[in-house]
């Protein structure tokens, strides 16, 4: 059943981020023109450039981008002992930081890199909290997978003592963290967010027009909408 459920929302999330939709609309457009109506082929053609103006400019997809990656605030994990923490979970994902990741005091290379970056940073801070699940095809299998291992480690203690259930540092996208943050807390684990990797800086970008950032903006944001849905039906969060 799972599988059938990450085999649709693959589809699903493919058939509507709005970049895709240019390809459906142009071919659209070459099809009424085949079939002698320039008036549907001209509106389809409309339709296509409206789509890319749309994706290009920035603003229309910061705001709700900026939107979701806020909904969880930052801590200061510098305040945390390692003796309060059960261990680090690092979820995955990838894109380009620069001026963003300065505005929001984040280091600055590639966001998988911004998300591995942090945890060694972590990691070597709390060096004896790292543990690893290599399973998962998504979050709702990462949790499903490491709440054996939590539950045994915190049942067992790491040295074999009996250890009192400690919150785990959870590393993932800011985009991405509430999703993440709505199954851990379903599933009954205890987590600290630590969102990384933001997209949007505090104030927008009204006069920028770029095809690809905001493709990968309205990706991301249409991902973890259909994800918050599919999960919300389903009982995931």
């Amino acid at each position: 059943m799972d599988t059938l459920f990450f085999i649709i929302s693959k589809i699903v999330q493919f058939c509507i981020e709005p970049l895709n939709w240019v390809i459906v609309f142009v071919a659209l457009s070459l099809l009424f023109l085949s079939l002698r109506k320039p008036h549907l082929s001209k509106r389809f053609l409309v339709l296509a450039l409206a789509d890319l103006l749309l994706v290009g400019w920035l603003p229309s997809s910061e705001v709700f981008l900026r939107a979701l990656e806020e909904a969880v605030p930052k801590i200061n994990v510098a305040q945390i002992s390692q003796n309060d923490l059960g261990g680090i979970i690092i979820l995955g994902g990838a894109i380009e930081g620069g001026e963003i990741a300065v505005d929001r005091g984040e280091v600055s290379i590639y966001s998988s890199a911004e998300r591995v970056t942090k945890a060694f940073e972590l990691i070597r801070r709390y060096d004896q909290n790292a543990h690893y699940e290599k399973q998962s095809r998504n979050t709702y299998e990462n949790v499903l997978y490491m709440k054996p291992m939590i539950l045994g480690l915190e049942a067992k203690g790491i040295n074999g003592e009996v250890l009192t259930p400690k919150p785990w540092l959870l590393i993932t996208s800011a985009s991405h963290m509430y999703r993440s943050l709505q199954i851990f807390q379903k599933q009954g684990i205890e987590v600290i967010p630590v969102p990384v990797d933001y997209q949007t800086a505090h104030k927008l970008r009204w006069t920028t027009f770029d095809l690809e950032d905001g493709a990968q903006n309205w990706n991301k944001l249409v991902h973890e909408v259909i994800g918050l849905l599919a999960y919300w039906m389903t009982g995931k969060i």
